[in-house]
């Protein structure tokens, strides 16, 4: 290759330098934009570190088999070593509607505790002061009014903070509730503070002040959903669980079909007292007596003590007399030497009207120096029959 004359040849070599010097520049200042993307990502990204004011906090509460969780912020009475009583109602917490400053400029309740939204998840539908709220998770608010009315609000958004952001046609459900002093709470708390099989009633207590809100559950509608479902599941490969689904239809007067369905399961695989007894008394709540008088007298040849006397009371309270003597005087048969089969008897007979018998078998029964609480049922009786003791 022909040499370049001298001054093209240093022109190219000033060149490649050049290059080389651009190359290595633009390789570190990609660095540096690198480094610092990756130090301003970091700043972002802080460590979690605890909150000194205002924590957070969650309750749950199961209402039946429905679950309620409410998670919120508990601010303080005395912050900085500063007593706000008197202050937090009406001042710290406007009374009614108010514009709050940084928010959407709309009119905002009270975000019903402290910094984000406060927010309550239903599992299932229920009932919120007699009023309709179906299942899911709402941003819960409250009105505070100086009358001591509240009304207290589910919005359909749960992600905004506190109620700067508040829109009411985001309500899923709007209801009035009513105030009522308390002893001094220093922290903002949400508890439970009555219960029901099919009821809970969800409290905020702050300063002097509480809100109660009654919630409800359909107890049928969600059990009988929860039967269903796990006897899909590894409870239909067994006897039990069709027996307690059954039993529980039994208890609560409901679902006669498909609980004598879920017992004839039970029965098919565990033929028992306990399976046989829950489905006659399924067939006498369905005006099937001799049916169920038919499945009983194969049952109580399965049947213990306990289970005996158990099935005498039941007839007493069917009004049915002569059955509950049949299968009482059967236990003290089986029994003889146990003085609660006596006074089970001697029970029966008194509410038959059998006053002769009833203290024969009363009497039967304090002679033979029975538990503490056989003993007063029997002086009990005996006393109301007139007898002396």
């Amino acid at each position: 290759m022909r040499d370049f004359p001298s001054e093209p040849r240093r022109a190219l070599i000033v060149m490649k330098a050049l290059y080389k010097q651009n190359f290595v520049a633009a390789f570190w200042s990609l660095i540096i934009v690198v480094f610092s993307s990756v130090v301003i990502s970091a700043q972002n990204q802080n460590v979690t570190t605890p909150r000194s004011v205002s924590p957070a906090a969650e309750v749950k509460q199961k209402i039946g088999l429905s679950s309620v969780v409410v998670n919120y912020s508990r601010p303080r009475v005395t912050l900085n070593g500063n007593d706000r009583s008197g202050q937090i109602w009406g001042n710290l917490v406007p009374y009614g509607f108010t514009v709050l400053q940084g928010g959407n400029g709309g009119e905002n309740p009270w975000r019903a505790g402290a910094n984000e939204n406060t927010t309550i998840y239903f599992s299932d539908d229920v009932m919120i002061e007699g009023k309709p709220l179906p299942a899911g998770k709402y941003g819960l608010h409250m009105a505070v009014f100086e009358d001591g009315r509240v009304t207290v609000i589910f919005s359909k958004n749960h992600t905004s903070w506190g109620s700067f952001f508040y829109q009411p046609e985001e309500d899923a459900l709007r209801v009035d509730v009513r105030s009522k002093e308390i002893p001094h709470t220093e922290v903002l708390t949400y508890d439970f503070v009555d219960m029901g099989s099919n009821y809970g009633v969800l409290a905020l207590s702050w300063e002097k002040k509480q809100i109660p809100i009654k919630i409800e559950v359909d107890l049928q509608k969600t059990v009988l959903a929860n039967f269903r479902k796990e006897l899909r599941g590894l409870p239909a490969f067994f006897w039990q669980g069709f027996q307690t689904a059954a039993q529980w239809c039994l208890n609560n007067n409901t679902n006669h079909e498909e609980a004598l369905r879920w017992s004839e399961i039970a029965i098919s695989r565990n033929r028992s007292y306990p399976t046989l007894a829950t489905k006659g008394g399924l067939l006498f709540q369905t005006g099937k007596q001799a049916e169920g008088d038919k499945i009983l007298d194969e049952a109580v040849e399965l049947a213990n003590k306990n289970q005996l006397n158990a099935l005498g009371y039941q007839m007493m309270a069917q009004k049915r007399f002569d059955r509950a003597i049949e299968f009482l005087k059967l236990n003290i048969e089986r029994f003889p030497d146990d003085p609660n089969g006596y006074d089970s008897l001697g029970e029966a007979y008194t509410q038959a009207g059998d006053r002769e018998n009833a203290i024969k078998n009363l009497r039967k029964s304090l002679s033979m120096n029975p538990p503490p609480l056989v003993k007063a049922n029997s002086e009990k009786l005996l006393k109301e029959l007139g007898e002396k003791l």
